[in-house]
């Protein structure tokens, strides 16, 4: 069996704000974007839920995320995970760590560990929990 694992994020209403952000922040590429308006099922969506986002397709460093606006009645927070992002440069570390952190909680500083030169853990600015992970090289 062979697995190709994406990560699937749920938003409520701000998923087009967050993937232009990540887009810019985790230098990817939005693919794909459709609204709920747009598709066969905007008579499922409140009239006021037709430009949210139904599907979403973003790729960074050939990784795919999907994103959604989750209809406001179906709509839970995330929790019990985070996106781990592994980094080899110190540089993009901090950078991609202090934009996810502006206008979101810091869960752990960024600070070197006794495996890494940089790992810590923040929720951004739409509820989505990340951890950054910046190795130590093999020298």
């Amino acid at each position: 069996m062979t697995l190709h694992p994406s990560i699937s994020l749920s938003f409520n209403g701000q998923c087009e704000d967050a993937f232009k952000f990540y887009e810019q922040c985790l230098n990817g590429k939005i693919a794909f974007k459709l609204t709920w308006g747009d598709s066969p099922m905007a008579k499922d969506a409140p009239p006021e839920w037709g430009g949210k986002i139904l599907y979403a397709s973003l790729t960074v460093g050939g990784v795919a995320f999907a994103g959604a606006d989750a209809l406001p009645q179906q709509y839970e927070p995330p929790r019990g995970f985070a996106v781990l992002l592994s980094v080899t440069d110190l540089a993009d570390a901090e950078r991609i760590f202090n934009a996810l952190a502006e206008n979101g909680r810091v869960r752990i500083p960024l600070q070197e560990t006794f495996w890494a030169l940089r790992f810590g853990g923040v929720t951004d600015r739409f509820g989505i929990p990340w951890e950054i992970n910046c190795g130590r090289s093999e020298s």
